[in-house]
């Protein structure tokens, strides 16, 4: 199933050019994926009542065009190649004049809420989302990203409340936001990046 919603681009989603953001971006596929589990009852209102909840593991975003502040935009998503404890979702965006501007490719895992466990995806559960065998990479674009043994620059940060998400982690559009932090000024300043890649190793909990 190919799930589609539009959303226009706002103030807080532009930057340079008044072109929309890479977190506006992730913004809004984070979104659409969960208007798409509200749509089968695996959404943020039936977490109490299933006692799951997804949880991001990796994106890959490419940026193709980018639209400006104003724009309609028109989003597909729909799952993937399940596996036995995760699943992919992709992602296509395009703009007013139906000429596509984004995609994406992403990794989830469905968790019990009571042990932080991940849950077995049953056909059960995977055959209300209607799985597509569309994908929008023509080649695998999830491997495993190596850790760097050097950094050229880095930053202290500790979390803080207002990171906080409904999972009870740092919400994952927060670890864009610490990347471009950490930047040195005059790779920072080569914004806007249109290939993205993010891959969420740990959660990171608020310490007190």
């Amino acid at each position: 199933m190919i799930y589609k919603e539009n959303f226009k681009i706002g103030l807080k989603d532009i930057g340079k050019n008044n072109t929309i953001k890479n977190r506006a971006i992730l913004e809004i596929l984070e979104n659409i994926a969960a208007y798409h589990s509200d749509t089968v009852n695996y959404g943020a209102n039936e977490t109490e009542t299933n006692r799951t909840a997804w949880i991001l593991l990796d994106w890959n975003l490419q940026v193709l065009k980018r639209p400006k502040y104003g724009q309609t935009l028109t989003v597909n998503t729909w799952g993937r190649d399940v596996k036995k404890f995760f699943t992919f979702r992709d992602f296509e965006i395009y703009d007013e004049e139906q000429k596509l501007c984004a995609i994406a490719t992403s990794k989830w895992a469905l968790i019990d809420i009571d042990n932080r466990k991940m849950v077995r995806l049953t056909d059960k559960i995977m055959n209300r989302y209607e799985p597509e065998e569309k994908t929008v990479f023509s080649e695998e674009k999830l491997g495993k990203l190596e850790i760097p043994t050097e950094f050229s620059s880095s930053i202290d940060y500790k979390v803080i409340r207002k990171d906080i998400d409904v999972n009870k982690h740092m919400h994952n559009l927060y670890y864009l936001d610490l990347a471009y932090e950490a930047m040195p000024e005059e790779v920072y300043e080569k914004r806007p990046f249109d290939n993205v890649r993010i891959t969420y190793k740990k959660e990171i909990k608020l310490r007190r």
